[in-house]
């Protein structure tokens, strides 16, 4: 009887990518119940690390699948994601839940339906933390199917692969050596998760509900907190603060250049007093000639660069490539899962004893690309130059990123920003086992008069590991700084020579700020005060981007400059608790979770101390916001006073101003009130027509996937207990009579991608007409060119859907007989259904259904209650639904 076997990879692409090298490329691959991912079989009589239950004479029956990243994360329950009726304060108490990250892609019911049958768990995660923490999810969801308590046959059922590349080598002595999966370092996973999501929404529903319903031009849909992303900003703001509070100094030079085009430095550099420096410079001022007075040569050395980690990678690619740390990870990502470079995300940056350098440049130099590079370097062969690495910090994770697969052009890895990453680390790989640049640097001193001048020059000796990494060379002649400057190698300069000046001035200088921030300089900041992991330090500054806190200067420096935003709520928290700011207080709290990791800390005390840091910090914030406050309104405008006029209040029947800054809304002006309106699209003024049940003025919302109209009021606070509390437009209301609403203006015809009901389009009118799904947003055009399109009482006794009228002006009827008017079914009928354009995703009739609808709520105007097509029970005011 063969054994079942389950394995799980992170990401579809790797699952094919290891299950091809496992089954020697004799997998046959399958599609999953996720559409996301795939399964991959082969049958094997081996199973290494089963030992002798592993040996011959036994089958196995392997299958290879992978979720998508998280399967689960971390959540509040439903009734505590009311931002208007939990207070901000209890979700330091509140029960947190584990939910399916991504309920679309159906992970947990494909995993649980692919480990029937199995009695083995293989898991190929990504082997950091967040790795160890979705191995656990994985074996949640397998868990009932496999029965994974019952180990009668097999003393241990659960393995975990422990890998750092996508090679054949490491993939297989993976697999002959699985260990198990680390509960500890999964632990510190969910510690940190939950700390992040209880301070984070504490304090970003708090100052996002103060601030956005008092001020119009934020422009930023959350102010929100992070225990990294705000010192992260905090960082920025600061080298902000010392630029703008910085003051010039005046200085003053001596400068000395010679006929033979060398410029001296003054030994005392610079002078602050203006006498002082033209006494000197009255001293020295009618000098004809330099005496050069020492000759100091020595030899020097450019070290070669340590291996590569993330960290470094990150600085590089954004100071010297261009590329935002969130958009080097994901490039530096799919190089892995394609099996270019090795896992990507490590701290370490030193070769391990095993590790085989000069197998990895004979693998290099079968390619064309780098192949000249590692001649000229002499690194292969017998007799090669290959020198030992560096030796830099081992943290125990993964080996530091290098090269796995050569290649013979930038078109195999993609080209672009593909290539220029794979470019760098492969160089720094070679760079790392090269010789050191060396030179022999000559300081010369020169005496004019009573004083003293320097010169220094470089004269290359060896180029070393620059041939791969020439950026890092000697820079020309006169190019750069004295101390870079290269001397010619017959160029001999001798004690007691005389040099000819040319000129002798003084120069007046002023002192300079410092420069903002660079992302690699960012990312330094943060590696050093250990704020974020080398995964997450890309997301930290890519959120203080998204939120408009700073933004990334143009050109090549990427040079992160403060909103006045992010300046201004950065200063609100250091006059209320700098600790909010300082990463003093990420740093104990990255302490504590690398100790729970390690066993030496519990769960639970880690947890239970920093909620009660935190919310103690919390209530004095909110204590305190007044003082925050004040800052704001010196710079920002009161909503009262921002905005256009749009349309009417049901309240007052005075006019909405809309504000169009992030996050788009309303507010009246009157009643104080501020209304939440969909985003990113554009909303209009509906022809007038007001809601029967508050008598707001309708509007009208169009985006790329989605037409409808909404009432502001009902947009926020549903009045219908069967539809979404919140976020609901008129095409999901369920008021029996009203025109706009879902109930007159549906088809009874289900969108087959999602199953949702197709809506008539209010916004659609002759000769255009539409359908659009209430779920997806697919729209179905059908008879285009009809004056005139209207939706029937009367239903198909076919297919349940509604019938259509339909009428067209002479000589622009598509109907054989020229008949102007057509009442039908538009799926059965076939001159209509010659008239509807399908989309991809098709159409179908929806299942029928006669169960009672929803209760309403009484108030707001007798507001009555509305239930789904086919039974609808009305609350105070309300009436029952047509009549089928």
């Amino acid at each position: 009887m063969s054994v079942g076997v389950l394995m799980v990879a992170e990401k579809p692409s790797l699952a094919e990518s290891i299950s091809q090298i496992l089954s020697n490329h004799s997998s046959r691959s399958r599609k999953a119940v996720s559409k996301a991912t795939q399964v991959h079989e082969w049958n094997s009589n081996s199973f290494p690390s089963l030992g002798n239950r592993g040996g011959r004479g036994q089958n196995f029956r392997f299958k290879m699948t992978s979720v998508c990243g998280h399967v689960n994360s971390i959540d509040f329950p439903g009734k505590f994601n009311n931002w208007d009726s939990v207070t901000p304060e209890t979700l330091f108490e509140a029960p947190c839940v584990k939910k399916e990250a991504n309920p679309k892609l159906n992970i947990v019911h494909h995993l649980a339906n692919e480990a029937r049958g199995c009695e083995l768990l293989v898991l190929w995660l990504d082997c950091d933390k967040e790795g160890e923490n979705i191995c656990f999810e994985v074996i949640d969801a397998v868990s009932d199917s496999m029965n994974l308590n019952n180990r009668t046959r097999f003393p241990q059922n659960i393995f975990r692969a422990k890998f750092s590349a996508i090679t054949a080598q490491e993939i297989n002595n993976a697999f002959a050596t699985l260990g198990e999966p680390n509960y500890l370092e999964s632990l510190s996973v969910d510690a940190r998760q939950e700390l992040d999501l209880r301070v984070g929404c504490a304090f970003t529903r708090f100052q996002t509900k103060f601030f956005q319903g008092k001020y119009g031009d934020l422009d930023s849909n959350l102010i929100s907190f992070g225990p990294c992303q705000t010192p992260t900003l905090g960082f920025c703001v600061q080298r902000h603060d010392q630029i703008q509070s910085f003051k010039p100094e005046t200085y003053w030079t001596l400068d000395v250049s010679c006929e033979d085009g060398k410029k001296l430095r003054w030994s005392r550099v610079r002078c602050f007093d203006r006498e002082v420096i033209l006494s000197f410079f009255n001293e020295i001022k009618n000098e004809k000639q330099a005496t050069v007075v020492s000759v100091e040569a020595k030899e020097g050395s450019k070290k070669k660069p340590l291996p590569l980690s993330t960290t470094e990678m990150l600085r590089t690619a954004s100071s010297g490539l261009g590329m935002s740390p969130h958009q080097t990870m994901a490039v530096a990502e799919r190089l892995y899962t394609q099996g270019f470079i090795s896992y990507p995300r490590t701290e370490t940056t030193s070769y391990p004893a095993s590790f085989d350098l000069k197998g990895t440049i004979d693998m290099l130099s079968k390619g064309d690309a780098f192949k000249t590079v590692i001649d000229t370097l002499q690194l292969t062969g017998p007799g090669n130059r290959l020198s030992k690495a560096r030796k830099g910090n081992d943290h125990g994770d993964h080996p530091p990123i290098t090269p796995t697969r050569c290649v013979n052009s930038p078109a195999q890895v993609g080209g672009g920003d593909a290539w220029k990453l794979y470019d760098f680390i492969v160089r720094t790989f070679i760079g790392s086992v090269s010789p050191d640049l060396t030179f022999l640097q000559t300081t010369i001193k020169y005496k004019i008069g009573s004083e003293l001048f320097v010169t220094s020059a470089k004269q290359e000796l060896e180029p070393g590991y620059t041939v791969a990494m020439p950026w890092q060379g000697l820079k020309s002649a006169g190019a750069g700084d004295d101390d870079d400057i290269v001397l010619n190698a017959n160029e001999t300069i001798k004690e007691g020579q005389k040099v000819k000046i040319a000129n002798i001035s003084t120069e007046e200088h002023q002192t300079g700020p410092p420069d903002y921030l660079t992302e690699s300089d960012l990312i330094t900041l943060m590696e050093k005060h250990a704020i974020g992991t080398d995964a997450s330090i890309p997301v930290h500054i890519k959120n203080i981007c998204d939120r408009n806190y700073v933004t990334v200067s143009a050109g090549g420096s990427r040079k992160l400059i403060p909103t006045n935003l992010g300046v201004i709520l950065v200063h609100g928290y250091l006059k209320v608790d700098y600790e909010l700011v300082s990463p003093k207080m990420r740093g104990a709290m990255e302490m504590e979770l690398n100790r729970i990791a390690a066993g030496e800390s519990k769960f639970e005390l880690v947890v239970r101390h920093f909620v009660e840091i935190y919310r103690r910090k919390f209530l004095f914030f909110a204590a305190n916001i007044g003082s925050v406050d004040h800052l704001f309104e010196a710079s920002f405008t009161t909503l009262a006073e921002t905005g256009r006029p749009h349309t009417r209040c049901g309240k007052c029947n005075r006019y909405l101003k809309l504000i169009e800054s992030k996050p788009t809304r309303l507010h009246c002006g009157t009643c104080k009130d501020t209304y939440n309106i969909p985003q990113t699209g554009t909303v209009r003024i509906h022809k007038d027509y007001r809601c029967p049940l508050d008598n707001f003025e309708l509007c009208y919302f169009i985006s790329q996937s989605f037409h409808y109209a909404f009432c502001p009021f009902c947009y926020n606070d549903s009045p219908f207990e069967d539809m979404p509390k919140t976020s609901a437009g008129c095409n999901k209301c369920t008021h029996p009579t009203c025109e706009h609403s879902m109930i007159h203006n549906q088809w009874n015809v289900a969108c087959s991608a999602c199953s949702s009901p197709l809506v008539l389009d209010p916004g659609s009118t002759g000769p255009k007409w539409k359908f659009c799904c209430n779920g997806c947003g697919i729209c179905v055009q059908l008879c285009d060119g009809a004056e005139k399109l209207q939706l029937c009482e009367e239903e198909c006794e076919d297919c349940g859907s509604r019938l259509l009228n339909v009428n067209y002006k002479e000589n622009k009827t598509p109907f054989e007989d020229k008949k102007l008017n057509l009442q039908a079914c538009g799926l059965c009928n076939e001159e209509l259904k010659k008239l509807i354009k399908m989309p991809v995703a098709g159409f179908g009739p929806m299942t029928r259904g006669r169960g009672r609808g929803g209760r309403g709520r009484g108030g707001r105007g007798g507001r009555g209650g509305g239930g789904a097509r086919g039974g609808f029970r009305g609350g105070r005011g309300g009436n029952r639904g047509r009549p089928r």
